[in-house]
């Protein structure tokens, strides 16, 4: 009998030890990092942070959101925190499982009075993926929008121009269309960019040529918006995380990842009639299916628009509304899912771009005003070029619990054609040397493949420490084709002027990181290295009467950069906080295009140029006011800039120089504000004082010049108000911009002449409704019909050329039906 007693004490006592011990693992804390969003990939990601086994029914979390979680809790207490605001409740099951159920409604309370206060809404919380870490933009230490493609559909938006047209501080010069324009951020352009000072993203996958010889910097990303995401803009330097060519700041296209969970979709149909242009139309489609539910889903996307054009040309190749032409695109993107651990994403992207010419049109540049009558473009040959884009890429994550590793891979494929009169040059010039022609034109089809690999160990989200390490490796081939013809006075063809093939190959390797500690006095430091070292072979064969017969030139270069950042941010409460943020990025050097004077023998420029670096110093703050119905952010920046890269040209042809040093200050302000449930109010604002600080001789610039293309002042903003129109959800809005005055060259200088472009305002209308089955955007673009001039070219101003100028689209009116499923 004691023995049995005995017994039965100690089992008490066991399971007595059992409990405590559960309940202690049950009470651990853990660090969570669970970005906002859709409810059932939250719920994976907490499953993976906690090591908890969750329990639900699919139907009773699909559809359903959560506000996201960041902070160190108990596992039951950070469950309870992701599924506020929804009817789910949970409990836990003998095997020690997580149980989601749906619980019943409880009685309604008594309502209490309701204040002004409690009614009122609040800014949306925006996240983005900046520091590679999907994180509220508020709390990232710099200057960071990010821009919703609902609403630039419901704008009428077609190309980058429009994207970024209200974003105060940074310039698409246009290049002559969609496809082939330059982008500019904080005043970091020379105005004919050697490389690109803004780098592109297509979710992590890093776009375009990291060279001059492909033309990289002239074919700034043109995507349609179709099933994007959003677009995250980053302003200043992100050489640490970003690499080469992102001195001014980074452009990142975010697509719309396929749901494993359900199937919808949904087809849209735009039509719009510009001022004295062509009629357009865009046609569009978006399906998702889930190929196994929570584990594989597929999501394809389709459109094919059709640009009507509005510039005229006159001259033996006169025309009607010769910029029209298409773009037709498709995306295809497949998510895998296994396991909770591990996820593989594999996107498949093409669009191709096809235009009857250019929208340039002449101005006189000593007058401001156009060559003739009207802005029209004189031609003595057509202009259609086309732009083709073809990219793969695998991202393939795997969650380690304690770090999380990406295994990023893209290939990708460029082909463009830009063909471009240059017969008001050539004619009299070639007549001064006794050759009589009434055409010159010349082609230039660009090839680019680029291969990239990324690896990414990036540590889980912690109260103290984080961080991140890199490997990033670039390989790409390209070909730059160019030839020039000519056309006797009696309609024979003429000599070539210039045939040239600059084949060319780049290769980088870089390694970079960053470490964050964040210190109990609500303070975080960050300091963040990269190293990358580059080698390029470039070959120049070239014929032709400009460039002093044949001749072939093989040349190498090669060279090491190193890029850093530090930033200190400070929350002076939950909502707010200040920042002070040091960078630096920098564009490769590389072989240089020398061509040899036809009559001296000798090289027009020097056979290399180097990279050029820049600084960048910012203090900012941002924060969340008035129970979060007002947001706010502001910084102050300034840059040093050595050795710019910068065009020289000579006889209507161009190789690179180093020419001297710029620095550029500037302050920024964004506004958010809601007062009430109708109305939504933004507004931002950019000072910019962008001059050359050291003599440019090779340019004929003189220190204290202003740097191309940057407004000292822009501005926009706009008020959108929501309302019920016969029990449907409608809403109406306006948006004013405001660009000031800008150069496209340098002042007193003869190789590249000075164009002043006037400074403009543009007013834009919109409205919608949406009828639950389908919805109605309308819009009005350019309100006033204003020809603002937007950008310009003036390298062929140096040899008695006009000023290529690019005018705003001409009042546009339109609707866009949209019909999901």
């Amino acid at each position: 009998m004691k023995t049995k007693t005995s017994l039965k004490i100690l089992a008490r006592m066991a399971l007595s030890s059992a409990v405590l011990f559960c309940a202690g693992v049950q009470a651990q804390v853990r660090n969570f990092d669970i970005a906002g969003g859709e409810l059932k990939a939250a719920l994976d990601i907490y499953a993976a942070q906690s090591g908890t086994q969750l329990i639900y029914k699919v139907e009773d979390v699909k559809g359903r959101s959560t506000k996201g979680l960041k902070r160190a809790l108990s596992v039951e207490e950070a469950l309870r925190q992701l599924l506020e605001g929804t009817p789910l409740s949970v409990r836990r099951d003998v095997s020690g499982a997580l149980v989601i159920f749906v619980a019943p409604p409880p009685p309604p309370p008594p309502k209490p009075e309701k204040s002004a206060e409690s009614e009122a809404p609040v800014v949306d919380t925006v996240i983005v993926s900046a520091t590679r870490r999907r994180e509220p933009a508020r709390e990232v230490p710099m200057q960071v929008s990010s821009l919703s493609t609902e609403k630039l559909d419901r704008s009428g938006a077609k190309n980058l121009q429009d994207y970024l047209a209200n974003e105060a501080g940074v310039d698409v010069k246009s290049s002559g269309g969609p496809g082939i324009g330059t982008l500019t951020i904080r005043g970091v352009s020379t105005g004919v960019q050697t490389i690109s000072t803004v780098g592109v993203y297509i979710d992590e996958v890093a776009f375009g040529s990291s060279t001059a010889t492909a033309n990289g910097a002239q074919m700034a990303l043109d995507m349609a918006l179709l099933d994007l995401n959003h677009i995250e803009l980053l302003r200043g330097p992100q050489g640490t995380l970003y690499g080469a060519s992102a001195m001014g700041g980074l452009l990142k296209y975010v697509t719309n990842e396929p749901d494993t969970t359900e199937f919808s979709g949904k087809a849209a149909l735009s039509v719009a009639g510009t001022q004295r242009g062509g009629a357009s139309q865009t046609a569009s489609g978006v399906v998702n299916v889930p190929l196994k539910e929570d584990v594989a889903g597929l999501r394809f996307s389709a459109f094919s628009d059709h640009a009507g054009g509005s510039v005229d040309s006159v001259g033996p190749a006169s025309g009607r509304n010769i910029d029209r032409g298409n773009t037709s695109g498709a995306r295809v993107s497949v998510l895998l899912t296994p396991v909770h651990q591990f996820r593989a994403r594999l996107t498949g992207t093409t669009q191709k771009i096809r235009r009857g010419g250019t929208d340039f049109v002449d101005y006189d540049p000593a007058t401001g005003r156009p060559v003739d009558t009207e802005p029209t473009r004189r031609l003595d040959v057509p202009e259609p070029y086309s732009v083709k884009i073809d990219l793969l890429a695998a991202d393939l994550e795997y969650d380690f619990g304690w770090a999380r590793l990406n295994s990023i891979t893209s290939r990708q494929r460029v082909r463009s054609s830009v063909p471009v009169d240059l017969s008001s040059v050539y004619v009299p010039l070639l007549a001064d040397f006794g050759l009589h022609v009434s055409r010159a034109a010349v082609t230039i089809n660009v090839a680019v493949d680029k291969t990239t690999q990324e690896l990414r160990l990036t540590s889980k989200s912690d109260k103290q420490l984080e961080w991140l390490a890199g490997l990033y490796y670039n390989h790409e081939k390209a070909n730059n084709r160019q030839r020039a013809v000519s056309t006797l006075v009696d309609g024979t063809p003429g000599p070539d002027l210039l045939t040239s093939a600059l084949p060319a190959e780049y290769r980088e390797l870089a390694v970079y990181g960053d470490l964050t500690w964040k210190m109990a006095s609500r303070l975080a430091l960050t300091g963040g290295l990269r190293v990358a070292h580059n080698k390029q072979h470039y070959v120049q064969v070239s014929d032709g009467l400009v460039v002093g017969g044949a001749q072939s030139i093989d040349a190498r270069s090669a060279d090491t950069s190193r890029t850093w950042l530090l930033t200190a941010r400070y929350g002076m409460t939950p909502a707010s906080s200040i920042y002070a943020r040091a960078a630096t990025g920098y564009r490769p050097g590389g072989p240089n295009a020398v061509l040899r004077d036809p009559y001296t023998g000798e090289t027009t420029g020097p056979d290399a140029f180097r990279p050029d670096t820049l600084t960048s110093y910012e203090l900012g703050y941002k924060a969340d006011l008035l129970n979060k119905r007002l947001a706010i952010g502001a910084a102050v920046f300034k840059l040093n800039w050595k050795d710019l890269q910068q065009y020289r040209p000579v006889n209507g042809l161009s190789v690179i120089v180093n020419a001297g040093a710029a620095r550029i200050r500037g302050a920024e302000l964004t506004l958010g504000y809601r007062p009430d449930s109708h109305w939504t109010l933004a507004g931002n604002a950019a000072y910019i004082d962008a001059a050359l600080s050291e003599d440019a001789p090779g340019l004929g610039a003189m220190a204290g010049a202003r740097l191309p293309s940057s407004a000292r002042l822009s501005a926009s903003v706009s008020a959108n108000y929501a309302f019920e129109l016969a029990g449907f959800a409608s809403y109406a809005g306006v948006a004013q911009r405001y660009v000031g005055a800008r150069t496209a060259g340098f002042a007193g200088s003869t190789q590249v002449p000075l164009y002043r472009l006037p400074a403009y305002a543009l007013t834009d209308l919109q409205a919608g409704i949406d009828f639950k089955h389908a919805s109605l955007a309308l819009f009005l673009r350019n309100v006033f019909d204003r020809r603002a001039q937007l950008a310009a070219d003036s390298t062929v101003q140096a040899l008695g050329g006009p000023a290529w100028v690019s005018l705003a689209q001409r009042r546009t009116l339109g609707a866009t039906l949209t019909v999901p499923f």
